[in-house]
């Protein structure tokens, strides 16, 4: 059975990400992944759809971050709007491998502090 958001979320990253269907068809072809610029027209305009391998490859490059969200298979937040950049993914890491200063960067950005369930 298709999943016809599956086409529509595909265009729309991959426009987010200001990359070409040619550029597209580069990267997978770079990472042993072939797929034909015509192939990937297909799977944007929901004809086809990518197999699970490429379809996760795909989440990647294009950073969608709440997979199931994003396609329909669960409910999204606001949050799953915003993609963030390498430094922003950096700063993230840094901030939950160093829980010595978690509360001083909270209080630095005027944020409430998270309870311990």
């Amino acid at each position: 059975m298709k999943n016809l958001k599956i086409a529509e979320v595909l265009r729309e990253y991959r426009k987010r990400n200001h990359l070409s269907v040619n550029e597209v068809s580069n990267i997978l072809r770079e990472n042993n992944n072939y797929a034909a610029p015509k192939t990937i027209y297909g799977w944007e305009s929901g004809n086809t759809q990518p197999n699970a391998d490429t379809l996760m490859f795909l989440c990647k490059l294009y950073k969608v971050n709440d997979i199931l969200g994003s396609f329909g298979y669960q409910e999204q937040g606001d949050y799953n709007e915003i993609i963030l950049s390498s430094r922003e993914l950096q700063l993230v890491h840094q901030y939950r491998t160093h829980p010595e200063v978690q509360l001083a960067i909270d209080r630095l950005l005027e944020m409430p502090a998270e309870k311990n369930t």
